[in-house]
């Protein structure tokens, strides 16, 4: 295999590779000198760094009245309560929320479920999707002492549970503040 390779000004070989990564390391500048060489400027401008970006407000969190409101599901395993990945931006979004708001002292995690399938098997479930929802929040940094949590199956639809558009939107976490606390400012 021939090497590839220049020739300096004095007409000596210099592979290539040493001319590549020599220009790339100082490619925004500086001196080099080959080896036995005169030494020559590279000249060039650094690049800038990104200026930091702001971590963004909240997008699917919100306080209203009494509840901590989301704007999208929480979303599970099939009959499950390991909570899936595409679920930890919004949560970390309820506990960035929680963590902001100290005066609220404790909130209702609720677990609900459609009416498909038996009812007590649905109750654990929502349960257990609950505790999965506080132990979550819990494990990124506020106070289990603020949480409580429940599961209650079917028995609270807020949609028509004959249609699967209306047992989708019963299956779902509310959050309830139980003890709002003196908001920000007040004595």
């Amino acid at each position: 295999m021939k090497k590839m390779t220049t020739r300096s000004h004095k007409g000596k070989a210099i592979p290539l590779a040493a001319v590549g990564i020599l220009l790339g390391v100082t490619s925004c500048g500086g001196t080099i000198a080959f080896q036995g060489q005169k030494a020559f400027a590279v000249s060039g401008s650094n690049p800038t760094a990104a200026a930091p970006v702001a971590a963004p407000a909240s997008k699917h969190v919100a306080i209203n009245a009494n509840k901590i409101e989301i704007d999208e599901k929480i979303q599970f395993e099939h009959d499950k309560a390991t909570i899936l990945t595409a679920s930890f931006g919004l949560l970390n979004e309820v506990t960035q929320l929680l963590k902001d708001n100290p005066h609220i002292k404790k909130v209702l995690i609720e677990g609900h479920a459609s009416s498909e399938g038996d009812a007590s098997h649905n109750t654990k479930l929502s349960d257990e999707r609950a505790k999965s929802v506080m132990k979550y929040i819990v494990d990124h940094g506020v106070d289990k002492s603020r949480l409580s949590s429940k599961g209650f199956g079917s028995s609270q639809p807020i949609a028509d549970d004959k249609t699967e558009e209306g047992r989708e939107k019963n299956r779902r976490v509310d959050f309830t503040i139980l003890e709002p606390g003196a908001s920000r400012g007040a004595k």
